[in-house]
């Protein structure tokens, strides 16, 4: 089995060193289990990266989508709410015009 050290930001592949010794100061010595389960973990975290960029992609599409929806639905939200305000007010007209006939109703039973 051989080993990967890390010295001053070059990688060197050493062979396995027999017992009792000890690597270099400053060296970080990775078994080939150790340094295959570090690129493992890199190849997982890049396509984690990439899903989530493309969700993001999915999600802004998404929100401009709902925005041209709402551009599109703004003109209508206005109608109706003068619509609905036009109601409101014929509703008060109707109220006055009731009250208005029960009060001479309440008169005639005098």
């Amino acid at each position: 089995m051989s080993e990967f050290a890390w010295e001053g930001g070059k990688e060197a592949q050493h062979e396995t060193q027999p017992q009792g010794q000890t690597a270099e100061p400053g060296t970080l010595t990775l078994n080939v289990n150790d340094f295959s389960a570090l690129e493992e973990r890199i190849l997982r975290a890049v396509e984690v990266v990439r899903r989530e960029r493309q969700a993001r992609v999915k999600a802004e599409e998404r929100a401009a989508q709902a925005e041209a929806q709402l551009r599109e639905q703004a003109p209508l939200v206005e109608q109706l709410q003068k619509e609905l305000n036009a109601l409101h007010a014929e509703r008060d007209q109707v109220r006055e015009r009731v009250e208005r006939l029960l009060g001479q109703l309440d008169a005639l039973e005098l």
